[in-house]
Order: C-alpha cells, then structure tokens, then sequence
C-alpha cells in the first residue's frame, strides 16, 4: 500500500529542477553496442561524461541525511556507474518494489495487446469476465475500459488516504477480483484522477482470463524471460491472480532491465519486446486536459522524462535526453529527489567522455565500500528478563480483526540477549514469518518474509510491556511494536512507518 501524499511530494520536488530547465535536449538514441541481459557492464563514470566526485559526494549526503536509502544504481549509455548499497541491504538481495509493479503491470498489458490477448485499451473491462452477478452495475460501470484502469480513471469509489482503505478492504475480502467488480461508481469512467491499486489488481485478472496463464507466467514467457530477469517473487491473492499492484520482489539491477527497455523504445536485443507506440502511449498524457501528469501506471514529469514509483522509496527514473536509468530502493526514504536533483543530475556535464580522474573514481569507490560495511556497534548488558517471559515464552496470542490481518503473535526467549517473534499473517503468500530480536540493543539479522533479511531489536520495557523494533530491510517495512501482558490477554500497538498505518493490538493466549 501506498501513501499519495508521499509520492505527490516527490513529484513536485522533481517538477522544480526540471522546469527549471534541468532537461531540455534530447540526445539521438544509437544501439547499444551490448545487451545487459546476462549481466550490466561497468564503466568508469568520466568515460560517461559524469563526474565521478559529485557521486562521491551523493554517497556521503545519504549516509548523513536519510539511513532509508537501500540502494542507488546509475546507468549511463547502458553502463552501470554507479552502483551503491547501504547496510543493512546489500547487493544481489532482493527487494520489494511495491507499486512500481503497476508499471510491470502496465508493460504487460502493452505486450498482451500487441499479441492480441486482449483487443485495444478501450476493450471494456466487463468483456473479460463474462457470466458474472455483479453489484452496482449500470451504464457507467459497463463502459469502464482498460484505459481507464490503467489510467487510475475507472470511476469507482476509492478511499486511498491517508492510507489505502479500499485495498485494505479488497484484501480482507474472500474474492478479490469480485469484491472490486462490485464497488459503486462515484465517477463517469475516464473523467476523475483517483489513485486505486485495487483497481490495478483488475489489470492483472485481465491478463489471467485473457491469456490463460497467471500474470508471473505471462510475464516470465513475454517479458522476464527475454530481459534476463529470473529471479522473481510475485505473491497471489485468493484466486491465484498475482497482485497486479505491488509487492513484486527483485534486484535493482532487474529493475533497471526494465527502465532500459523503455529508454529503447521496447527493442531488446533485435527484438521488439513491447511496441514503440506503446511505449509513447504509457508515458505521456493520454489527455492533455488531465490534471495529474500521469501515464498508463507511468508518472511523467514535464519534459521528456518518467517514472515508476513506489512506496518507501522504490524508483525507476528513465531520463531520454541524458540516455539514463537511475533506480533507487529504499525503506521509507525521504530525500531520493533531492540526491536525484543535486547530486546526480548536476554530475552528468556532457555527451562525449571527460579526462580521466582516478583520483575522484577511487574516493567513490571507498565510499560505496563503506556505506556497505556494517557499522560498529556495542552490545549493552541485557536486563533479567522479568517473571512474565517465562510465562508467555512460546505461546500464542490470537489477535482479534484488524486492518493489517494479523492474526497472532508468538514470542520466545531461548536466552537473555535474544528472543524470536512470529507473526501469523493472513494477507501475504509468507503468512508466518519469524524475526530474531536482540535484548541487547543490536539488531539481530535473520531470513524473515519470503526469506529476505529483517532486523529486529527488543527490550522490556517493565515487569510486563516488550517493546520491538523490526526493519524489515527489502520487504520495506518498518514496525515499532510495544505488547503489554495481563493475564491471559495481550494488548499494544504495531506502527509502521512507510505508509501503511499502524492498528492497535489485542488478544487472547490460544489454549494449547
């Protein structure tokens, strides 16, 4: 789930260098003189035309400023020249991309039309589920098409701040597809600008019913599988449709694939993987009259350059006229347009290479080696644990409903420094992951959803109140919950910090 106001922020931010005049020449595009399908290839960045110093110098700013920064990759001509992670992510890990999926998603449905799947963007979007009982339905329901989806103009009611009430509801529901059929019109299709990642899922339906074949296997035969993309996670909802919105997990080396086929016009490697005009189509204004400067699941920006975005800091920007691709992830990163807009952008000083500058490549080099290293920190005495672990130490709480569907907590102190917390989830396809938690105020790092790294850290707070710190690093997320134990019953609070809310906790020890 997303927050608007967030990525709204990050956008006007981006608007002000550009109109500025940051980007006004568009560089001729050439083929590349190799495909990075197997793997990119590196470049010093002055053989670019990019001062190296200057990216030294965005390593030191994040460091300093904005720790929710997992990665910066910056690809010139093809060439990574940049290529940075901070701990605790670290390279080669997968990470969620959240709602740039709806730009995967988007891709897909270009390539489904050009393979004549599914017929144009006005095909109507009732067309792909014949025979249905559906809630609401009148003419204006009957004429949403797959423009409208892909446009976030579908017309139906959505609340999506301050956090995604109508996803929240979508996923709590037993059917999803059929839950966002059913939802009243509040709007005529195609007139009002509304923000709907339920509404995306309907995209990833469409794809299932029209192809025969899930949303991962359509994209693994027609897109992955051609860009060299293979190591994909991409959960499913209740009817086996692959989230058509968000939480897909890859490297940010794979998502730059996909920025670099945009940045080709859909060519790859001899192939015409995704249809030239497609690729104009979804990243400009299907309405010059639209107030937001959107594409189909595309952001734009006013010159020639776009975006995919998601929650946390998750970013592809595709910049045509310097022949880039710079991706960001990121776990709730505040300043990502602000490296974008006085680091990167101002580094890149011409077309044709600079002089040589060793001195300057080495500095970045140190400084991208250590922002990987893990930072030294001193373990503090852990306290006795108090009478109340011993007695709830391995037995389960049912939680009572609540918005994020978590559906009990376990917690387990093997040992005074450490303990373990599993969640049982009912909203994700890992629904009963485990953080270790260190009582000693280092964080302990262990495998957790879908066996991607997470940080936790603990402590008591008294004889009965844990207090927990979980950063869940790749899967973005990052919680601060606080338990208090009475009894038989358990009740707290889990706040999230990237957008998705926090609920108040209650709950009951499960009888053995």
């Amino acid at each position: 789930m997303k927050s608007r106001h967030c990525l709204l922020i990050i956008f006007s931010t981006l608007v002000i260098f550009f109109a500025a005049g940051g980007l006004n020449q568009t560089v001729a595009q050439e083929s590349p003189d190799y495909w990075p399908t197997k793997v990119w290839r590196t470049s010093p960045l002055e053989k670019q035309g990019i001062d190296s110093k200057k990216l030294a110098e965005a390593i030191d700013y994040i460091m300093e400023n904005d720790p929710n920064i997992h990665s910066m990759l910056v690809i010139r001509n093809g060439y990574i020249v940049t290529d940075a992670y901070f701990y605790p992510f670290a390279a080669d890990a997968k990470h969620d991309i959240a709602s740039v999926t709806k730009s995967i998603t988007s891709t897909l449905i270009g390539i489904a039309i050009q393979k004549g799947y599914i017929k144009s963007v006005k095909q109507t979007v009732l067309d792909f589920f014949p025979g249905r009982k559906i809630a609401n339905l009148d003419e204006e329901k009957k004429a949403i098409t797959v423009e409208d989806l892909l446009t976030m103009k579908s017309g139906m009611k959505c609340i999506n701040r301050p956090t995604e009430v109508t996803l929240g509801q979508m996923m709590g529901s037993p059917n999803w597809v059929q839950f966002m059929l059913d939802l009243p019109m509040t709007d005529k299709p195609g007139t009002h600008f509304v923000y709907n990642s339920g509404a995306v899922h309907l995209l990833s339906a469409i794809i299932h019913q029209a192809s025969g074949m899930t949303t991962l296997e359509f994209a693994q035969n027609h897109l992955f599988n051609h860009l060299g993309i293979t190591d994909v996670i991409w959960p499913t909802g209740p009817q086996g449709n692959n989230y058509g919105w968000g939480s897909v997990r890859i490297k940010p080396h794979a998502m730059a694939k996909l920025g670099y086929l945009y940045l080709q016009k859909g060519m790859w490697d001899g192939e015409k993987i995704l249809s030239p005009e497609w690729v104009a189509a979804a990243t400009s204004k299907p309405d010059e009259h639209m107030s937001e400067n959107y594409g189909y699941l595309w952001w734009l920006i006013p010159t020639d350059v776009y975006f995919a975005s998601g929650r946390g800091g998750q970013h592809i920007y595709v910049i045509p006229s310097k022949n880039m691709v710079v991706v960001f992830t990121g776990g709730g990163a505040r300043l990502i347009s602000k490296v974008l807009n006085t680091y990167i952008m101002p580094a890149v000083l011409q077309d044709t290479p600079l002089p040589a500058n060793p001195e300057s490549e080495a500095l970045l080099l140190s400084k991208i080696r250590q922002a990987a290293q893990k930072p030294q920190t001193n373990p503090e005495p852990a306290k006795p644990l108090p009478e109340v672990a011993q007695m709830i130490s391995g037995k389960t709480f049912t939680l009572e409903p609540n918005t994020l569907g978590l559906l009990g907590i376990t917690l387990t102190f093997p040992e005074q420094n450490n303990a373990v917390l599993k969640i049982d989830m009912a909203l994700d396809t890992d629904r009963s992951p485990e953080y270790k938690i260190g009582l000693d105020n280092v964080h302990r790092i262990s495998p957790a959803r879908f066996g991607i790294p997470a940080a936790g850290k603990g402590c008591w707070m008294s004889d009965n109140t844990f207090h927990i710190d979980i950063n869940e690093i790749g899967n973005i997320n990052r919680f601060r919950i606080t338990l208090t134990f009475e009894g038989n019953m358990v009740s707290g609070k889990l706040e999230e910090f990237t957008g998705l809310g926090s609920v108040t906790i209650i709950g009951r020890l499960k009888e053995q």
